[in-house]
């Protein structure tokens, strides 16, 4: 007894009327959905083995591709544990990479959500559409910088911030570098040793830093991030664009929710419990994911300007985090609770009330500034007394007097007052 599916039936009736002369072999072939040549040999079948010509012939037979059942317990028992919380096509990669294990994504899915590793769902149309907005042309024309705070080592270590730059065009990821906080020092950092490293780019775009980042636990100093770091891109001459909400830097976004899935494994895997470990992780760790993700240009040109030998000179004082102030009646400068005293001698003519700007340098250094002027100065142990200001009143008020002049005295014998 041969049992036949639906479409093979089906074939085989159409199969008997082309024998039997009612179709000719062009019509068969349309009806079947097969070429002329392909109706022709199923004819021939048909009229030699009768039904059975219609039925494939690896029917009942092992597929060529079938995985060695010893293939499968083995993944299976390394999905269980030490990939359980891995998604498949990432497990599927650890599984060749590290076990010489090759089996697709697909097989590795079925496995994980045979053994409920892994949840199968249907895809959702997204509510709100963002249009994609296209790739610039060039490398370096545009970097998308964010933050994402992140248990990025788990119950290891604290919550640290991921600051990463990716440039638009090519999806590469420029530069990443673990820090505590989203804050002016380590954006500061971040940019100055990027533009070392690669050059400035055109363009940087980031968000208009969220409630959430500026008042975030760890955060010191985002309040005052905007302004710092809007002046730093000016002075090297880069523009800096600001994005009105997440949707607007999507490659950026997209590449945290990768990293957040993917870097996460890969340093637990690794063993790292250390900011500096994690830090040193990434140097390794980036090459191998741009190898893996990014894309070719639609041009060739690298758009990163170099620094000029000057502007190297100026990379400390443009990368500080700089204050106005004013001096002091008594020639001192207050910044942070601290009183400053400008030295006696200087490069440059100071008056009480000038402007001058107060530079907190990465090294930790505090720098005066006036007109491009480096003032001298020592830091004072206390606040200096305001003496100057008790001798002025002294110097200045009117002492009352309750003394009257005799009536003998020459200024009341003068005719104007005479009685």
């Amino acid at each position: 007894m041969i049992v036949m599916t639906e479409k093979e039936s089906r074939r085989y009736e159409i199969i008997k009327e082309l024998i039997d002369g009612v179709l000719d072999g062009t019509e068969a072939s349309r009806q079947i959905g097969l070429s002329v040549r392909q109706t022709k040999r199923l004819k021939v079948g048909v009229i030699k083995k009768g039904v059975a010509g219609v039925i494939h012939k690896n029917r009942g037979k092992p597929s060529n591709r079938k995985i060695d059942g010893k293939i499968i317990e083995k993944a299976t028992k390394l999905l269980k544990e030490k990939y359980p919380d891995f998604k498949p096509t990432f497990a599927s990669e650890k599984l060749f990479e590290l076990h010489n294990i090759k089996i697709s994504k697909e097989t590795t899915r079925q496995i994980m959500a045979k053994e409920k590793l892994w949840k199968i769902k249907a895809r959702r149309q997204p509510k709100n559409k963002h249009l994609w907005r296209p790739r610039k042309d060039n490398y370096g024309q545009m970097q998308q910088f964010d933050g994402s705070y992140h248990l990025w080592l788990e119950d290891r270590n604290e919550e640290m911030c991921l600051l990463a730059s990716i440039d638009d065009a090519t999806g590469r990821i420029t530069k990443a570098v673990f820090a505590k906080n989203e804050g002016v020092e380590s954006v500061s950092t971040f940019w100055k040793e990027y533009i070392e490293e690669m050059g400035i780019p055109v363009m940087v775009y980031l968000d208009k830093y969220s409630t959430y980042k500026i008042n975030h636990k760890n955060a010191v100093d985002n309040k005052d991030l905007m302004t710092q770091f809007g002046r730093m891109m000016r002075q090297v001459g880069c523009e800096l664009v600001s994005a009105h909400s997440p949707e607007a830097k999507g490659r950026v976004e997209r590449l945290f929710g990768t990293l957040q899935d993917r870097l996460v494994k890969e340093m637990r895997l690794a063993g790292i419990k250390t900011q500096d470990e994690a830090n040193e992780f990434l140097k390794k760790y980036i090459p191998k994911f741009n190898e893996k993700f990014a894309v070719v240009p639609n041009k060739k040109a690298d758009l990163h300007k170099k620094a000029s030998n000057r502007m190297k000179e100026k990379m400390p004082q443009i990368f500080s985090v700089q204050n106005a102030r004013k001096i002091n009646n008594d020639y001192t400068v207050m910044f942070k609770t601290k009183y400053y005293q400008l030295d006696s001698t200087q490069d440059i003519v100071v008056y009480k009330k000038d402007a001058v700007i107060v530079e907190e340098h990465l090294t930790g250094e505090v720098k005066i500034r006036m007109k491009d002027i480096y003032l001298k100065y020592s830091i004072l142990p206390e606040r200096p007394k305001k003496q100057c200001s008790v001798d002025l009143i002294a110097i200045t008020q009117k002492i009352p007097s309750s003394w009257k002049p005799p009536r003998n005295h020459p200024w009341r014998n003068s005719l104007i007052f005479a009685k």
